[in-house]
């Protein structure tokens, strides 16, 4: 996003190599993303372009939701197409992927109602076994 800097980020880096006793290709990629929090509209009173984008990453963010609770369940159907953002990370959560969350919190009191959100978020995460 050209424009904001509430959006998700994503960086992939593509990993090659040659193990030279074996002479076999090895490939593999590094995902980092840095995903924009959530916002309360009611809460931070935004309207207009500032509005859609909030609605923009609460979807993408409650997609990535649906996807961990997919998995924790072992469901037939993953729904990785809900969203560019979960589209993404489709390659982390399969075969031998690793997943790491880092959630940040703020201190800040009138912050806590966001935070135990976030800190149930990461929850729900935690209980989800990938790549099996």
């Amino acid at each position: 996003n050209l424009h904001s800097s509430r959006s998700h980020s994503v960086f992939t880096l593509f990993i090659q190599g040659v193990h030279a006793e074996k002479n076999a290709k090895i490939m593999g990629s590094l995902s980092m993303c840095d995903l924009a929090g959530s916002e309360r509209v009611s809460k931070s009173g935004v309207k207009g372009e500032r509005l859609k984008e909030t609605q923009s990453i609460n979807k993408s963010l409650s997609s990535l939701a649906d996807v961990f609770s997919a998995l924790n369940k072992k469901s037939q159907h993953i729904p990785y197409r809900n969203s560019k953002l979960t589209q993404l990370v489709r390659p982390c959560f399969a075969g031998e992927g690793k997943v790491l969350m880092i959630v940040n919190l703020s201190s800040d009191k009138s912050d806590a109602s966001e935070s135990l959100c976030s800190l149930r978020f990461a929850s729900h995460v935690n209980q989800t076994e990938i790549g099996r």
